[in-house]
């Protein structure tokens, strides 16, 4: 069997200069969704490609993009895609993601 998905990063910045060339044209909300899509890609690669884990940094600011990215794991969580997820212990900027397999 032939992989399509290209093989994702073990950690994922979702900061958006990360990933994007042009992010300054972007707004707030366009560049939240951005990151969102981006988080997306990169799960869905990472259960494509049967990972335990991966890990996503969202920042601290205000905590926008975090809510977000939590949110957008429970509902993964609730279709049985990720065990369980939490704050890296090290760093709080990060979220570690364990896969169901």
């Amino acid at each position: 069997m032939s992989r399509s998905l290209p093989k994702p990063k073990r950690v994922v910045d979702l900061h958006a200069e990360t990933f994007l060339d042009n992010w300054e044209d972007y707004q707030a909300d366009e560049l939240l969704r951005e990151s969102i899509d981006h988080l997306r890609e990169q799960l869905d690669a990472a259960i494509y490609w049967e990972y335990p884990e991966i890990h996503f940094i969202h920042g601290r600011g205000r905590g926008v993009l975090r809510d977000v990215v939590y949110s957008e794991l429970r509902s993964y969580q609730a279709d049985g895609l990720v065990a369980h997820f939490h704050p890296s212990y090290c760093n709080p900027d990060v979220v570690i993601v364990i896969l169901a397999l």
